[in-house]
């Protein structure tokens, strides 16, 4: 591992300079890995290790369906009966099994893949839930396998896109078991066989309580009532939906959260008019006053269990897809939104998005 400074703390990470892919492909020359679950990061994963060159299958429901997972990942060239099997056949091949079903279906799925669980193998989660929440999930692994994680900090349809880029998308890894003295050299070389920039580690616990935070905070919940709030106070001032919607959101995602990217917060800073500075600094420690109760409120949540029952009561729901669809149906028609797809419409660019994502590149976690 290489060690490095995080605002003023050390930590250790694993870069390809420490683990290269060679590496990754000498340590699981022998292994067969089975992606089960061909939903969002299932495809992007089991794209990229099959372009790295590592021995990968796909086990999922079969299904006649056209937009079946099943259906997807027969577009994206997977072959049923040599690389595509139904989810026990599958388990039965692999040495390697990465489990990577939504989290509600982990509880149903799991009974089928634990008899394929056999001494030696590998079980690969990429979200820590279904471990550290056993009490709910029922997920109690063998004694005699690894148990391993690896976690992108992206959307599937990133971290594909990442890797055709030449890039990759950072990861967190961890190992819950080590049965067989080689877990974690199994998770690195997974890690960057999915095409990880580079790999920092963590627990299954501290995986699953920044991750349901981050999704439900800043990267997903927050983000998107924030954009809304101040639409929503703008066209109630008499600004267009046009202005209001380019003042709230385009500006944001196609010019300023790229200068972040790029060198980080104040370099976006550092490149926006003096007037944008200082009405900047003056408004955000107001809301990170306002801000800083609810993400309490949120990560007690977390820990205490309470957005775990509720995924899974939710989420297991027989009417779960049906409610979803109508939540995302009702976002997506609201006029802020509405608005947002006029104004991409409009960029000369999208038409020429890269179509090799894979099938996986048409939808979220």
């Amino acid at each position: 591992m290489a060690k490095m400074m995080f605002g003023g703390v050390e930590e250790e990470v694993v870069t390809r300079k420490e683990f290269s892919l060679a590496k990754a492909r000498k340590v699981l020359k022998n292994e067969t890995i089975a992606i089960i679950g061909y939903g969002v990061q299932g495809p992007a994963q089991a794209l990229n290790m099959r372009d790295n060159g590592f021995n990968v299958i796909v086990g999922q429901r079969k299904s006649n369906k056209k937009n079946s997972s099943w259906g997807r990942a027969i577009k994206d060239q997977w072959v049923p009966g040599e690389t595509l099997f139904d989810i026990e056949e599958a388990c039965e091949k692999a040495t390697v099994i990465e489990f990577l079903v939504t989290d509600a279906a982990q509880r149903e799925i799991w009974p089928r893949i634990k008899k394929y669980l056999t001494k030696g193998k590998c079980l690969y989660f990429s979200h820590g839930f279904g471990i550290e929440y056993q009490k709910q999930t029922g997920i109690v692994p063998p004694k005699d396998i690894d148990v391993v994680l690896c976690a992108p900090k992206g959307s599937g349809l990133n971290v594909r896109r990442n890797f055709l880029a030449g890039a990759g998308i950072n990861s967190s890894f961890a190992v819950f078991q080590d049965a067989t003295g080689k877990a974690e050299e199994r998770c690195l070389a997974l890690g960057i066989a999915i095409g990880s920039g580079f790999l920092f580690p963590t627990t299954f616990k501290k995986e699953v309580s920044s991750d349901l935070t981050g999704e439900r905070g800043s990267l997903m919940g927050c983000l998107a009532a924030m954009i809304e709030a101040q639409y929503e106070v703008l066209r109630e001032n008499g600004h267009s939906p046009s202005e209001a919607f380019n003042e709230s959101c385009e500006e944001l995602t196609q010019s300023l959260i790229r200068l972040v990217d790029e060198n980080g917060m104040d370099w976006m800073y550092k490149n926006c008019s003096a007037t944008a500075q200082h009405g900047a600094l003056k408004w955000r420690p107001k809301f990170k006053k306002a801000l800083l109760p609810v993400f309490k409120q949120l990560y007690k949540s977390v820990i205490t269990g309470t957005e775990c029952k509720e995924v899974i009561r939710d989420c297991g729901a027989p009417d779960y897809k049906e409610k979803l669809d109508a939540q995302l149906d009702e976002m997506g028609s609201s006029e802020i939104w509405e608005a947002g797809k006029v104004c991409r419409s409009l960029r000369p660019h999208e038409k020429a998005r890269d179509s090799k994502v894979g099938t996986q590149g048409r939808k979220s976690n």
